[in-house]
């Protein structure tokens, strides 16, 4: 489903604007529409974060624009709890955006991509806080292509963990 929903996007709003999406997570900013938080690079290389509005008329998908800034312009990505799975964060422009992604995993994935741009684009200190940077840095042993499987992958390791410590006798 996110694949098509990406190539919709692409097709019907990034390319006529000449930009190209790298990431884009559904957010929690309204009742009665959908909404994405979209992260694309221009032909003048310059990466933007786009909120995009998804509504229908009849059967025709539309997409609206709502909020555009350029990554240049954030200065923190602020996770708000990084021991909990949580899919709230705010993003500190001039002013501060309260935002609840889809899932705590759609949230990292949005984090990393915004700080991997920043390392090729901009290498600016952008600060990620509040977030376990296990998940953030593409660097760690748990870096994977699949993005929405790393939150998962690392919940699965200590779970294995835990079962066999359990299973361990303990001497008396």
């Amino acid at each position: 489903m996110s694949s098509l929903v990406k190539e919709d996007l692409e097709k019907k709003l990034f390319k006529p604007l000449s930009q190209n999406l790298y990431e884009f997570i559904e957010i929690e900013f309204s009742v009665q529409d959908r909404y994405y938080l979209c992260v694309s690079v221009t032909k003048k290389e310059e990466v933007k974060i786009i909120m995009v509005k998804h509504y229908r008329i009849g059967l025709d998908e539309k997409y609206e624009v709502t909020k555009k800034w350029s990554l240049n312009d954030l200065k923190m990505i602020d996770g708000k709890e990084a021991d909990t799975d949580n899919p709230f964060f705010d993003l500190h422009f001039k002013k501060v955006y309260s935002l609840e992604a889809y899932s705590c995993a759609s949230k990292y994935a949005f984090a990393r991509t915004v700080n991997k741009l920043n390392h090729a684009y901009l290498k600016k200190d952008l600060q990620i806080v509040n977030f376990d940077s296990t998940y953030i840095n593409d660097d760690s042993i748990w870096s994977s292509n699949n993005k929405d499987c790393l939150v998962l992958m690392r919940i699965c390791f200590y779970a294995s963990n835990l079962v066999c410590l359990s299973l361990c006798p303990l001497p008396l």
